[in-house]
Formats: structure tokens, C-alpha cells, sequence
């Protein structure tokens, strides 16, 4: 009887120790779960907040920063041992002893939350706060804290002291979007917080622990007063004596706040632009476009370029860069001056015929960083500047002729195409020189067709014309540069500097780019690829000197030995092109309306002139 009953129990029994088993099984699948999605958490790949992109100019100057957050990241190393005991005396006493939260502190924190009945007094570790910058909310909840303690823990497995400590540091906020005790030092005082004082230090470490409330620049008292408790906090720890302690707070605090560097506009978004096709030329990505067909594939690349930029950004950069800041501003200001109210607009570019970089954009009246550029965005049919490059210096290059051989200015027709001359006027014979100079449209044709288009352009393709499509390899648009898009007045400054000594390199603003630890990340090539034979770049500089003495050029001078140049009208007056050079540099300037309209009535005033004068300056 017994053992039937005891039977009949168990078997009672059995569906309640299921029930026991699947919730005791389920507890633990959720706590595993909960252990892994911690674990996973902070082996996170970090996601690292963008370093500032520093641009130097050619004397050594910062004259453009980009930057939401400023930081200025540092080694425990690099940062005082005054600083650290700082921190470590006011916010976590037992830092190099506990395990990522302090028992003790916790349970006074919930003791004295319980008799106050809110969640106000905190128990954060040094490793809790650094948890709360990166993973969680400053949510004041029971279940938040316990969360927060959990990472903590996993945390301090992950790293060791030292390492926890210069990621405090490095990631604290101080104010006025500046994070890190690094950047604080530069913001506030300008200075490296190796040179600060120790009042100096003391005083910046005041910010974190409130950073509204300890806001220099608006509670600067605030700010003081609570420096004044850290250095006695200093002093009862032994860091410092009491009598430092008084001689620091007496120390005056003067403030010597960082403006962020947002000089020449026109140049520093060039610079980023450039910064971009340097990438793309040194990691692939512009071989692996030029490859491939399919819009689709060209949108994933273009998307992988976007995110290696965004990578590098983050990680800080600095650009060493050929901006000449005094020619920049000359030029600036002069262009602006010249061009005087209304909607008129210009853009110019300037390249060092020694160096080949550019040391001088406009960009466009008015202009505003990261708006339409026009030095380097705004493609516009060159007219007849596009001639010595796409027509005579082919030419001479491939047949014995010089410029006093004889050529028609009469009509001509390539197929249905029938170019007339200025004005409708017909020519004779001329020499190639009176052609050239006068922009004779049948001669350029004439001569063009001599050459071929395939030949023509086998030059042409050598420079960097971004917006050449294959609609442009014909006759009528690439004998008299009516191109389907056009050029830049940076491209075709670029793409005169062949006419100084026969030889080409891409254009350049940016001399190196390095990392924030000063590694060299990347730097154009500087080989030189030689596109005109010395007899060529003889014939086509004396001829763009013809322009400027006898020609449409007339009106353009240089203080310099030597200048040459090429006028350019495209129909109905839309477009004034200037593009040569002088012993010192290579320029080309665009005069229009962003909105195409007729300036024939600005024609007498030789407005283009002027402004390419500016640029030879």
C-alpha cells in the first residue's frame, strides 16, 4: 500500500519537475543569452569618433580644420601623473584595486537612495563611467546600474588599468563639444597639457564631472570654485602638499580659447575633393571605375570609397597642402572687386610652374565653403582656348610645319560641318601664326583634320579632362572646343602647364597626407610624363606671346620675362576663357553667368583680361 501510494506521488509529481526543469532550462538559455549578448557588446569593433582633418598651408600654417568634435587623444604616457591622480582622487579612490565597481560604494549608494527614496546618489567607478560614455544612457534606473555594472566587469577582463584609464581620459567630455583631456588643454589654453600648470590642469579637470554646470566659458566661477575643491582633494591624498594647494588656487586662470581655422574656403574644399581622387588613385577604387560598366557595380565602389573616407576622417588627418596664403588672398580680393556687384561670376585657378601645384583657387563671387565650386565643378565649353591643346600643338608634333607655314582661311567643311570665322569673315592664306592668333575657326578645322581625331586626342587623353565624354570625339566639338560638357578652369590650367617645358604631371594641392601619430599615408606621384618634344613647346609659346601682342590677347602683361596666352568665346557670348602662363605660373580664368546668357555687351571692357592679369600677379 505504501509503495502504491508513494508511486501514485511521484507520478503526481512528474508533470511538476517538467515544469521546474523547462523553467530552471529556460533561465538558463536567457541568462547564457544575456551573458553572450554582454560579451558581445563590448567586443564590439569600437565605432572611434572623428579625429580632426587639419590642412596646412606651404609655410607650415593651419589654415583649415574640420572637425564636430575636438579632440586631441593622448597616451597615459604623454599625460601628466598629476592629471591622473586628479581623476582618480576625485572620482574612484580604489581604481587599481576593484573589479570594475566598488561593492562598498554601491551598497552605501543604494542605502542612502532607499532612505531618500529616488536614485540620485551615485557609485560610479572610473570603469562605469567609461562604460556609460560608450555603451549606455545616463538613465537613472535600478535596472540600468545593474546593466552598467555587468559591462564594468566585462570591461576590466578585457583590459587592464592603464588601458581603461587613457580611454577615460581620452573619451571624458569637457564642454563645448571638446572631448578628452588632450583637447580640453588646446581649446581652453592653446597649449599642449604637457605645458599647462597644474592649476591649469586642475582647473580643466573641474569640467567632466558637470560639464554644463562647469562650463568655463559661461560659469567660469563655477569652474574655479570646484578646481579649488580638487586641489584640496589633491592635498588630502597626499598628491600635493597644503601649501601647494593654496599657492595654485591662487594661480590667475586665463583662459585662451580656440577659434576653429576656417580660412580660404576656395581652397581647403578643393583640398577635400582632391583628398578624395588621391585615394581613389592610390587604393584602386579609380582603376576598378574605369573598368567596370554596370551603374550598379559603379555605385557599390563609389560607396566603398565613401566609407574608406569616412574611416580616415575618423581616425584624424593631417594635409600638407601648396596653398600660397597671400596669393590667395590677393587673389580673392582683386577677382571680387573687379567682377563688382550683380550676378557676373569668374573662376580662376593658378598652378607653380616649378613645382606644378596649385597655390591659388576662386571659386566664384560670393563664395561659401562646400558650395558650387567653380575652379574645379564648373564645366563650361572652352571655346577657343580648347585650340592649342586639341588642334596646334598636335599639329606641329606630328608633321614638320612651323607657325610660318601657310594654311587657308577660307571655308571648309568636314562633312555637314561648316565653321565660320569671327564675324562671318573669310581668310586666304594665311601664316599659322595670324591664324592662331586671330582664332581663325576654318584654319583650326583644317589643321585638326589633318591630324585626326584619333591622334588628336591620344594627346588629349593624356590630361585630366574628367568631363570628355566619347560623344566629344569629333570633329565639330573637339577642333573648336564646343564640347558636350566642357572644362574647368583648373583642368585647363592643368593642361597648359604642358606648354612650359613640354612636360606633364597632374596638378596638385596636396604635397602629403599623414595620420594623427605623423605616419605618411599618401602623396601624388611626381614623375612627369613628357607630352611635347622641345621644337613643339618652342612654336606654341611664341605663338600664345603673338596672342598677347598682336592677337585677342591684347590687354593681358606681365612683370615677367616671358607671357603667353589663348582668348576664348564660345556662341552667343556665353563663355570668356583666358588660359597661359608667365615665367612663374600657369592660369586660367572663366567669365560668366551661372545661368548662360549673352555678354556681348561686356565684350569691350575685357573683363577676362583683367582677371587673368590678377592671376599672373
Amino acid at each position: 500500500m505504501k509503495k502504491a501510494f508513494g508511486f501514485f506521488i511521484i507520478l503526481l509529481s512528474l508533470p511538476v519537475l517538467w515544469w521546474i526543469s523547462t523553467n530552471i532550462r529556460t533561465e538558463i538559455n536567457a541568462a547564457q543569452a544575456h551573458e553572450e549578448e554582454i560579451a558581445s557588446a563590448i567586443h564590439l569593433p569600437e565605432v572611434q569618433p572623428q579625429l580632426p582633418v587639419t590642412l596646412i598651408d606651404r609655410n607650415g600654417k593651419t589654415f583649415s580644420e574640420e572637425y564636430v568634435e575636438w579632440r586631441q587623444p593622448l597616451t597615459l604616457q604623454e599625460t601628466p601623473k598629476i592629471a591622473q591622480e586628479i581623476f582618480i582622487a576625485s572620482e574612484d579612490a580604489h581604481f587599481y584595486e576593484h573589479i570594475g565597481f566598488d561593492l562598498s560604494a554601491i551598497i552605501r549608494a543604494v542605502v542612502a537612495n532607499s532612505s531618500s527614496n529616488s536614485a540620485s546618489q551615485g557609485a560610479s567607478t572610473i570603469t562605469q563611467q567609461l562604460v556609460r560614455m560608450r555603451y549606455l544612457s545616463d538613465e537613472k534606473t535600478y535596472e540600468r546600474k545593474l546593466t552598467e555594472i555587468f559591462y564594468s566587469y566585462e570591461l576590466e577582463k578585457e583590459f587592464d588599468k592603464d588601458e581603461i584609464l587613457t580611454m577615460y581620459l581620452n573619451e571624458a567630455y569637457f564642454s563645448n563639444q571638446v572631448y578628452g583631456i588632450g583637447g580640453a588643454a588646446t581649446y581652453y589654453f592653446q597649449k599642449p597639457l604637457q605645458e599647462l600648470s597644474i592649476a591649469e590642469i586642475a582647473f580643466i579637470a573641474a569640467i567632466p564631472n558637470n560639464p554644463s554646470l562647469y562650463n568655463p566659458l559661461k560659469n567660469f566661477d563655477k569652474t574655479k570654485a570646484r578646481q579649488e575643491r580638487l586641489l584640496d582633494t589633491l592635498a588630502a591624498s597626499g598628491a600635493i602638499t597644503k601649501e601647494n594647494a593654496t599657492t595654485y588656487k591662487a594661480e590667475t586662470i586665463t583662459l585662451n580659447v580656440k577659434n576653429k581655422a576656417q580660412s580660404y574656403p576656395m581652397y581647403s574644399t578643393y583640398v577635400l575633393q582632391e583628398l578624395r581622387w588621391l585615394v581613389a588613385e592610390k587604393e584602386g577604387y579609380s582603376d576598378r571605375l574605369a573598368n567596370t560598366q554596370g551603374e550598379e557595380e559603379k555605385k557599390k565602389i563609389k560607396a566603398q570609397l565613401d566609407n574608406r573616407l569616412n574611416t580616415l576622417f575618423q581616425n584624424g588627418l593631417t594635409i600638407y597642402t601648396a596653398l600660397d596664403p597671400d596669393k590667395q588672398a590677393h587673389d580673392e580680393k582683386k577677382m571680387t572687386a573687379i567682377l563688382g556687384s550683380g550676378k557676373l561670376q569668374a573662376a580662376g585657378a593658378v598652378i607653380d610652374n616649378t613645382s606644378r601645384e596649385v597655390v591659388s583657387l576662386y571659386a566664384g563671387k560670393n563664395y561659401e565653403k562646400f558650395g558650387y565650386h567653380r575652379a574645379f565643378q564648373g564645366t563650361r565649353q572652352p571655346g577657343s582656348a580648347f585650340k592649342p591643346l586639341a588642334v596646334y600643338a598636335p599639329f606641329f608634333e606630328t608633321t614638320a610645319h612651323t607657325p610660318d607655314s601657310i594654311v587657308s582661311g577660307g571655308s571648309y567643311c568636314v562633312g555637314s560641318f561648316c565653321p565660320q570665322n569671327y564675324g562671318g569673315f573669310k581668310y586666304g592664306d594665311v601664316p599659322i601664326r595670324v591664324a592662331f592668333r586671330n582664332s581663325y575657326n576654318t584654319s583650326a578645322l583644317r589643321l585638326f583634320n589633318t591630324v585626326g581625331i584619333d591622334t588628336a586626342f591620344s594627346y588629349l587623353d593624356r590630361f585630366h579632362f574628367r568631363s570628355i565624354v566619347a560623344k566629344d570625339h569629333d570633329y565639330a566639338p573637339a577642333s573648336l572646343g564646343g564640347l558636350t560638357y566642357g572644362v574647368t578652369a583648373l583642368e585647363l590650367a592643368d593642361a597648359y602647364t604642358s606648354f612650359i617645358d613640354g612636360s606633364y604631371v597632374l596638378a596638385h594641392s596636396i604635397r602629403k597626407v599623414t595620420a594623427s601619430d605623423g605616419t605618411e599615408l599618401y602623396s601624388w606621384d611626381s614623375a612627369r610624363d613628357q607630352i611635347w618634344s622641345p621644337k613643339t613647346v618652342k612654336y606654341m609659346r611664341s605663338m600664345l606671346t603673338d596672342v598677347v601682342t598682336k592677337g585677342t590677347g591684347q590687354g593681358v602683361y606681365s612683370r615677367s620675362n616671358y607671357v603667353g596666352a589663348k582668348t576664348g568665346t564660345t556662341n552667343d557670348y556665353r563663355d570668356y576663357w583666358l588660359a597661359g602662363l608667365n615665367d612663374e605660373y600657369t592660369a586660367a580664368v572663366w567669365l560668366g553667368y551661372d545661368k548662360p546668357q549673352s555678354m556681348e555687351s561686356l565684350e569691350s571692357y575685357k573683363i577676362h583680361h583683367k582677371l587673368f592679369n590678377v592671376l599672373l600677379e
